[in-house]
């Protein structure tokens, strides 16, 4: 059986983490992440939801996700999938988009999926700059002349990227942004947002693409990311994001990150490259 590889880099000129997977079978459930998702598919098949859309995706295919919307995908041909991408903060994307178009609004991508040779080319030199340890000059030409096409020809304004949600569900949503360290259950979100368990349920997984379940571990693990950035250990980072036990942390952590908790601390502590 053919070795998965992941490889992981932050680079400090850019302010963003490029990632290579190799030889992936690992299905990702679906989640959603709290910052923007550029990627291209370099070999394999795989079955993508996103905001309740199907797609399948393959080799040349650029994948476009903003903060929060909610994904999953699987193989769907018994291969394997070789996958290059870039996750960028929204504060970095503020920033590159205050250089492009003078205003300070953050982008959207109106299209989850797309083809688009010039994109592939500059993300690809992009990611492989960033990789082999480019000239910053070099690598900030580069970043500027990706995003810079990507608003221009699928941009929109970040808040028609959100689905409309009651206050309710925000109320939720607050709710456990706010007491994530602590043990939650669905009767304490059905106090503060005034709903029934099943009405509570059927609204929020239509407004967010997840479960409340699921939301909150998603809202754990990004908290435990940070941490983990900063030179924590795991066993004190899911401590401290409200996680039971060191396994259950780990599981999940590789579930939606593809990296082990102590691997991706490893991208910081050792100067910005993990492989494994």
């Amino acid at each position: 059986m053919q070795k998965e590889i992941r490889t992981v880099c932050y680079d400090d000129d850019c302010h963003l983490e490029a990632y290579r997977f190799e030889g992936i079978v690992q299905p990702f459930p679906n989640h959603f992440h709290n910052y923007y998702v550029i990627g291209f598919i370099e070999a394999g098949t795989r079955c993508l939801s996103c905001k309740n859309k199907e797609y399948t995706v393959g080799q040349g295919n650029i994948l476009l996700f903003n903060p929060n919307d909610s994904h999953s995908c699987v193989q769907c041909d018994g291969g394997t999938l070789d996958y290059r991408g870039l996750n960028i903060s929204k504060e970095t994307m503020l920033s590159l988009a205050e250089e492009i178009t003078g205003q300070s609004v953050l982008p959207g991508f109106s299209e989850n999926v797309i083809k688009n040779d010039e994109l592939n080319l500059y993300l690809h030199s992009l990611h492989q700059m960033i990789m082999d340890g480019g000239e910053e000059f070099e690598k900030e030409e580069m970043l500027l002349l990706l995003i810079s096409l990507l608003v221009e020809q699928y941009g929109q304004p970040f808040e028609k990227c959100i689905p409309e949600c009651s206050e309710e569900i925000g109320n939720s949503c607050t709710f456990m942004e706010e007491h994530f360290t602590e043990h939650i259950t669905l009767d304490d979100l059905c106090k503060c947002s005034g709903l029934s368990k099943s009405t509570l349920l059927r609204a929020f997984t239509k407004s967010k693409g997840v479960t409340p379940y699921r939301y909150l571990q998603t809202v754990r693990i990004g908290k435990a990311k940070e941490l983990l950035e900063q030179g924590m250990t795991s066993v004190d980072a899911a401590i401290q994001t409200g996680f039971s036990d060191q396994s259950h942390f780990s599981n999940f952590f590789h579930m939606f990150i593809g990296l082990s908790p102590a691997a991706y601390r490893r991208i910081f502590k050792e100067g910005g490259r993990n492989r494994g």
